[in-house]
């Protein structure tokens, strides 16, 4: 590749003018942390960034073992936090930061949401104060192979790779407290298919490793999973491990009356459509399982359809299994709306995931815009409220109320699987946090 670029801070970020408008998304939202005391916290592989909601799943925990159940899903997430790690562990260490700066582009190569970037500078911010030589590492789209459209130069400036002599000259140049960008690690095939020489090549760039990356945790990548093999400590980022605290503490033990709700509103690609028979037969799967598990399954029972996917199409407000020939639907209903905030109203902790409808065109916003102002005021009543990423986010955005949600999630596939159940292979690989009896 070309000849790399100097080092550089994270102050140069390029935002499109309208990343301060509703197309931008809101960060991860701080906590006061005012009279509190943290330090019990982290033996429990919560960092001190959230302690509000870490002491309320530790109390949890507590409860749990006075009962005699065994808090699996916490206890088994609890990894070591780069918050235990302290100046002495960082002064003049090469640090490989695996963050998701995987951020949308518009055709100008202008970032239009930066709520990634923003959501990892709380790390970076840290290790540098501790005297740390960051090198970030991330991934951007889908490249196969080197794709000039998929680079990170609209971030900062970067070198021109990610392994390789000339980018070992400029991690040796580093002075403490400063920050290098290396190249899309996705340009290599090697990243994806997790080759240990390839993952040794970006470990040797650094003395210690701290994966900050929820939205790839998913996945046993070079730089998620492999590097870990070459590099200790290897720890959970700020935001990596405050996704842990909210999503698994969300649903490690609810309370009775804690209610997680799943809306099944079939959004295809680009229309929402009437159930055809393939989908009547997964729902009905769907329904027998959550009531064998006594889950509520809320389905709409009123749709807004329209003539055609356009924002100035004719509409009119339908029973949803009574959706006619050539129409489509494209929101639910007033009577839907009713039921799902009746229901949530007896919640205590809600992750929402998907929007109601097609809530980009106004007319047929409504849904998705009653729904995230209702969360909005649950939140102010105390209610744990989690906004599962992508559309979600951008819909709280846009009606307003994303600053009073009580966490804005940067991971799509990675926080359904952890809601599955499944192991997460970047979370798998950090190293466990010493045990503490609770």
């Amino acid at each position: 590749m070309a000849s790399a670029t100097a080092p550089t801070t994270l102050s140069l970020l390029k935002t499109a003018a309208s990343s301060t408008s509703t197309a931008a998304r809101a960060s991860l939202l701080p906590v006061s942390t005012s009279g509190l005391r943290t330090t019990s916290l982290r033996g429990l592989g919560f960092s001190a960034a959230d302690p509000l909601f870490s002491s309320h799943v530790v109390s949890k925990i507590r409860s749990l073992k006075s009962n005699g159940k065994a808090p699996r899903a916490v206890v088994s997430m609890a990894k070591k936090s780069v918050g235990d790690l302290t100046a002495a562990d960082l002064k003049g260490k090469r640090v490989f930061v695996r963050a998701d700066l995987n951020v949308p582009l518009d055709d100008n190569q202008n970032i239009t949401d930066d709520t990634r970037i923003r959501a990892a500078i709380p790390t970076i911010k840290y290790l540098i104060s501790n005297g740390a030589k960051v090198i970030l590492s991330s991934h951007l789209g889908r490249p196969k192979g080197v794709t000039p459209k998929f680079s990170l130069a609209p971030l900062v400036v970067k070198a021109d790779d990610c392994i390789g002599p000339e980018v070992e000259k400029l991690v040796a140049s580093l002075p403490d407290g400063a920050v290098l960008l290396l190249e899309n690690v996705r340009f290599y095939k090697e990243e994806e298919k997790n080759e240990p020489e390839f993952a040794k090549k970006l470990a040797s760039l650094a003395d210690l490793y701290v994966n900050d990356a929820f939205g790839t945790a998913h996945r046993a990548h070079a730089s998620t999973e492999g590097v870990t093999k070459f590099l200790k400590p290897s720890v959970a980022g700020f935001l990596l491990q405050k996704e842990l605290d909210y999503l698994v503490g969300a649903v490690s033990n609810p309370q009775k009356g804690h209610l997680l709700p799943l809306w099944v509103v079939l959004r295809s690609h680009p229309r929402l459509e009437s159930l055809s028979r393939s989908w009547r037969s997964v729902i009905s799967s769907f329904w027998v399982e959550a009531k064998a598990k006594g889950v509520s399954l809320l389905l709409p029972s009123d749709v807004i359809i329209a003539d055609k996917f356009a924002p100035d199409a004719n509409s009119k407000i339908v029973p949803a299994s009574a959706i006619p020939d050539g129409w489509m639907g494209l929101d639910i209903g007033p009577e839907s709306v009713k039921t799902f905030n009746e229901a949530l109203g007896t919640t205590q902790t809600v992750i929402w995931n998907g929007p109601m409808g097609v809530f980009e065109f106004e007319k047929f916003a409504t849904g998705t815009e009653a729904i995230a102002k209702k969360l909005a005021e649950l939140s102010g009543k105390g209610v744990t409220t989690i906004i599962g990423g992508g559309d979600s986010v951008a819909a709280v955005e846009k009606v307003g109320v994303a600053d009073v949600m009580s966490h804005i999630s940067t991971g799509g596939g990675a926080s359904l699987e952890l809601l599955e159940g499944k192991a997460l292979p970047g979370v798998l690989a950090l190293d466990e946090v010493v045990r503490v009896a609770v």
